[in-house]
């Protein structure tokens, strides 16, 4: 996805420790034009699976989920990262944040992840995989079937797209870091 390759390139800053920091564009104030190309090209990537649900983790995914959502014409869940008092039926895991350096407890309704669903999951990076496994560990809880995962971008170097794999599950990622080494964005053709 060329417009994503060139944003990132332009407005994209690196930081030590492996770290890529795209909020003027994506994940703190985002661009909707982007937003908009991001859903048409997961919806083109994802075209003749049996999706009946689009899935995501607050709060970096909402966007996309949603705008993939609204193109396909189905409903967005988003798992949270607290626990709310009024949640019922709550399904749960651990997953640790790499930019963060924290864990979190990861929290979705059953009542909105249920055994019926062909879940798309969607979110903002792939780096270690630690969010998409805590949320095939939710799929797998709920009894839904998970069709695929979908990432704006994806930090090849981190070796999260492995683990998932391993999973027997398929990924697509809209960009590709190959390398942030020495703070020099390098992404794959």
């Amino acid at each position: 996805m060329q417009l994503l390759k060139k944003r990132i390139l332009q407005d994209g800053k690196c930081f030590e420790g492996g770290i890529l920091k795209v909020d003027s564009f994506i994940n703190h104030q985002m661009d909707p034009q982007l937003m908009k190309a991001i859903g048409v090209e997961f919806v083109r990537r994802f075209a003749g699976t049996k999706v009946n649900k689009i899935m995501t983790i607050e709060a970096s995914g909402i966007a996309p989920a949603i705008m993939t959502g609204y193109l396909l014409n189905l409903p967005v869940v988003f798992a949270k990262k607290k626990s709310p008092k009024t949640i019922e039926n709550a399904l749960s895991t651990t997953v640790h944040s790499f930019t963060k350096d924290r864990d979190y407890e990861v929290v979705i309704s059953s009542d909105f992840l249920t055994p019926d669903d062909k879940i798309l999951f969607v979110d903002d990076f792939l780096a270690y995989g630690n969010a998409a496994l805590g949320i095939i560990d939710l799929v797998k809880q709920a009894g839904a079937e998970l069709v695929g995962m979908g990432f704006i971008i994806e930090k090849e170097f981190q070796n999260g797209r492995k683990r998932i794999e391993e999973q027997g599950i398929r990924v697509e990622s809209l960009a590709i870091i190959e390398d942030l080494s020495h703070c020099q964005i390098r992404i794959k053709e």
